[in-house]
């Protein structure tokens, strides 16, 4: 079942996805540099939610370990914070972070740089964002759900590289995980029809060669198969009755 969010609900959403969006829009961007590791990051992530009344939303869930999914260069998603990971130069970074307030819960991520990087790594974190709002074009009410879908991978493929099939975009709301579920690939007009009220996290992952990936030992991590780069891009976003809502940007 889709849940139509009501607006009392929505505001809760919206306060959350504020600290949500602080940490991936501008304090991030401040803190990651060659040298630190991905538990500071995590450490320094989870401070802010808490400074704020709110709980990491990622913490404990289904026994994750941390606050932040910290997925470096051919990590695609889940990558677990370490004392050992030091990211270095050249590295790219994928940090997925969700808030919790008052029940009601945020989900987005962005793609860094860590120091000076490749044009090969910062065309891959632009397609991914360019797949993102091309999805958020159709994310308004009436249009299919596989709409979106099919944007995504149209604008992704187009610029030269894979969807992930086996990792999905989804509905929010007092679970991070609600229905629908929304893939980054499809045929176009299918599925339910879209209508106000509606909170989704739409995230292209998108791979620079094979879209294929498997999960590392420890059941977590997920990463390319052929160890090329990964980028990931997500925004807590609100159907309304005209132009969609982001909640974390």
């Amino acid at each position: 079942m889709i849940y139509i969010k009501s607006q009392h609900e929505i505001n809760l959403i919206r306060e959350s996805g504020k600290v949500t969006g602080y940490i991936l829009n501008e304090f991030l961007e401040s803190i990651i540099k060659p040298g630190i590791t991905t538990k500071e990051i995590d450490t320094r992530v989870e401070e802010i939610i808490r400074k704020h009344g709110m709980i990491p939303t990622f913490k404990g869930y289904q026994g994750f370990p941390a606050s932040v999914c910290a997925s470096v260069n051919e990590e695609v998603v889940h990558g677990i914070p370490s004392r050992e990971r030091r990211l270095q130069e050249g590295d790219i970074i994928s940090i997925d972070v969700g808030s919790t307030y008052k029940g009601y819960v945020s989900d987005a991520a962005r793609t860094y740089p860590v120091g000076k990087v490749s044009d090969e790594a910062t065309d891959i974190m632009k397609a991914a964002e360019e797949g993102f709002f091309s999805g958020l074009e159709y994310c308004k009410a009436g249009c299919r759900l596989s709409d979106i879908s099919h944007a995504i991978q149209t604008r992704v493929e187009s610029r030269g590289y894979g969807v992930i099939r086996e990792l999905v975009g989804h509905g929010v709301g007092q679970q991070m995980h609600e229905e629908p579920q929304i893939p980054n690939y499809g045929r176009p007009g299918r599925g339910p029809r879209i209508q106000a009220g509606m909170v989704f996290a739409i995230e292209p992952m998108i791979t620079q060669g094979s879209y294929r990936v498997r999960t590392l030992e420890d059941n977590w991590t997920i990463v390319t198969v052929d160890g090329g780069l990964a980028a990931h891009y997500e925004n807590t976003v609100v159907i309304t009755d005209g132009e969609p809502e982001l909640l974390t940007l």
